[in-house]
């Protein structure tokens, strides 16, 4: 069993973070101050999150993440994959896909797979044969 957190653009794994290396304690703190922060809720679009379950965070702090990674935020993105690898230990995988052309992604959060459990096939559009 592995103790990685891969975060998955398009199916393509962009983030690996290894559970096994620990935390500094100044990032720890960090981390704390992010609860604290989310602690008075927050927006998600136009909806007022007054009281986030755990889940609810974890899709915010996702969310974040994905936007860091366009926008290239190194320390954004620090330290979204560090509060999910450390809230969420059961966390296996944070997936984002396009839903359509239109800008929207959607964002998924995987407990019970991990990212090597997964095989790519691609088939010849013709014969409908897998080319891998």
């Amino acid at each position: 069993m592995s103790n990685i957190l891969t975060v998955m653009i398009e199916n393509q794994s962009v983030i690996e973070y290894d559970r096994d290396i620990p935390l500094p304690a100044r990032q720890q703190e960090y981390l704390d101050r992010m609860d604290a922060q989310m602690d008075g809720g927050f927006a998600v679009g136009e909806e007022w999150v007054a009281q986030p379950d755990p889940i609810q965070r974890a899709e915010f702090v996702s969310a974040t993440l994905f936007q860091a990674l366009k926008d290239n935020n190194e320390g954004l993105i620090s330290a979204s994959t560090a509060y999910l690898a450390n809230r969420f230990p059961e966390l296996k995988q944070v997936k984002s896909s396009d839903t359509g052309g239109d800008g929207e992604n959607s964002i998924r959060l995987v407990f019970d797979e991990e990212a090597g459990d997964q095989v790519a096939v691609s088939f010849d559009g013709e014969s409908g044969r897998s080319v891998h």
